[in-house]
């Protein structure tokens, strides 16, 4: 009896790839050859036992087919089982060499972009800031400004990154120096101030809320303005009507504007600018965001004819001095006279112990500073990391009190690269051009920033810290945990890749999880 002889994997697998070669010659390759090349696709010789070889090629057939627009219309088709044989077929020889030889590409390091920033802030300091008052736009790329390779760091943008260091460590701690500043809220010209506006208390028509940060405790000023003509009119004097100011839902403001006095004063005399001093008022403010609501009380209907036309003047015209009176734009300018720092919800999450006594201070100094790098950082702390920390937080504590030392030291955070910057630590024993795993502390970020486009929770860093991250149970119970986190409805970009990914492993990654592989 003969021995059989061995037959080599590319003849074995030659007949199982017959009638797919069968279903491309009859149906593809009239069109996708060398002679006419039509959309750059060469499918008459295309090499079907080496697929994954070429995936990005393989990857553009699969598209096709499964949108069902190959072969075009009016031209013969395969039945739908044996297109989707061929396609499933072809997904699953590209995932099976991915998943065998994975690719995950390079993770870069990441700087922040303002959004991320931003959010960041919120969850380590609990201030809530406008990232656009801070930082400029970000560059994007096919339609995100989260991708790495674009997210430079100019020296403009580093003197920008320091300076909104500077002057959210002072609001975070209620600096005692913070000057007088003016914000000014606009209302949306396109808004429709006829009616109830959400938001502001019921019995009001048209307005504005705005959720203001009062630095510190002490006096503040809010200063109206009316829509005005082109004429610098204001507009809807003709009848009375009372302005109202509140301040976390309590009025704190009432003016009266409108009427004969006042309407003959703008039409006739031209008297208009006395009405910016009377809008005006100067009340005190404990520190911390409160609402401010501006809106004018509703009148009865009965009072006159705009409910039989109530869309008559619903839009602006520049120069017509009647109808209802309009919101233009709200500034608060303070604080003055301040009386101290107060009791806000960022003093509160970073002053997590307050000194009784000169000897308790750097103990607590400690305490404070390990909880906010730790977060900041994204990792848990070496010696030298608590040790340059200190060392503002010392210098501070020399020019002033112990406030001033942690403020300084909450600078030194947040401007340090390692929170400005997502960095990804490499294993000391990887081999080169060989995939590892990411590192617990690695994965925590990847997926915070992922799910919530912000820094880690405690819970996320604890178990990265225990090792327990990468247990898959544990993996789907945090992200199901994050999922249900208002944190993930309030994300700038849900679900972003959160690097930037070569185009043959985005194309797997897209068709694969649904969540990214956690490996390199």
């Amino acid at each position: 009896m003969q021995a059989a002889t061995p037959q080599s994997p590319a003849s074995a697998r030659a007949p199982a790839l017959e009638p797919h070669r069968a279903l491309l010659n009859q149906y593809c390759a009239g069109c996708h050859n060398e002679r006419l090349k039509t959309a750059g696709l060469l499918l008459d010789k295309a090499d079907l036992a080496r697929v994954p070889e070429n995936a990005e090629l393989w990857e553009k057939v699969v598209r096709r087919l499964r949108a069902g627009t190959m072969p075009p219309q009016g031209l013969p088709r395969p039945d739908n089982a044996r297109v989707d044989a061929f396609a499933t077929w072809l997904e699953t020889s590209i995932d099976q060499a991915a998943k065998a030889n994975p690719n995950p590409g390079r993770a870069l390091p990441h700087r922040l972009n303002r959004a991320e920033y931003a959010n960041a802030v919120r969850d380590l300091l609990a201030l809530d800031v406008d990232p656009a008052q801070l930082l400029p736009s970000d560059d994007e790329s096919y339609g995100f400004d989260n991708i790495a390779d674009v997210l430079k760091l100019s020296p403009v943008l580093l003197e920008r990154y320091l300076s909104a260091a500077w002057n959210l460590s002072r609001l975070a701690v209620g600096d005692p120096g913070i000057q007088p500043a003016t914000a000014t809220y606009r209302v949306r010209p396109d808004l429709s101030q006829n009616d109830h506006v959400d938001g502001l208390p019921l019995g009001t028509q048209g307005g504005i809320m705005v959720r203001h940060n009062f630095p510190l405790d002490g006096e503040y000023i809010i200063k109206v303005r009316l829509w005005r003509t082109t004429q610098d009119q204001p507009r809807g004097l003709e009848e009375p009507h009372k302005l109202e100011v509140t301040l976390d839902s309590a009025r704190v403001f009432l003016a009266s504007i409108g009427g004969k006095e006042d309407y003959d004063a703008v039409v006739k005399k031209f008297e208009w600018q006395k009405f910016d001093d009377r809008l005006t008022v100067r009340i005190p403010v404990h520190a911390g965001p409160r609402q401010v609501g501006v809106a004018f009380l509703q009148q009865s209907e009965a009072e006159n004819d705009l409910a039989l036309q109530p869309f008559l003047r619903s839009t602006i015209d520049p120069v017509d001095y009647s109808g209802l009176p309009h919101i233009d734009r709200v500034t608060i300018s303070g604080p003055f006279n301040s009386t101290g720092s107060g009791d806000t919800p960022s003093r509160r999450q970073v002053f997590t112990c307050r000194p009784a006594s000169a000897s308790d201070e750097l103990p607590c100094a400690k305490q404070i500073v390990s909880a906010l790098a730790r977060r900041a950082f994204r990792r848990q702390l070496t010696a030298n990391d608590m040790e340059t920390l200190l060392g503002y937080y010392q210098k501070g504590r020399n020019k002033g009190t112990f406030d001033t030392g942690i403020e300084m030291a909450i600078r030194a955070i947040l401007a340090d690269p390692e929170f400005v910057t997502r960095f990804e630590s490499t294993p000391p024993n990887a081999a080169a051009n060989v995939a590892y795993r990411v590192s617990d502390p690695d994965l925590a970020s990847r997926l915070s920033f992922f799910l919530w486009s912000s820094v880690p929770d405690d819970e996320l860093l604890n178990l990265a810290a225990q090792g327990k991250l990468n247990d898959p149970a544990i993996l789907q119970q945090q992200v199901r945990r994050m999922l249900a986190d208002p944190r993930f409805g309030s994300a700038g970009q849900e679900l972003r890749q959160p690097v930037a990914l070569s185009a043959q492993s985005s194309e797997h990654h897209a068709r694969s999880a649904g969540v990214p592989r956690f490996r390199r």
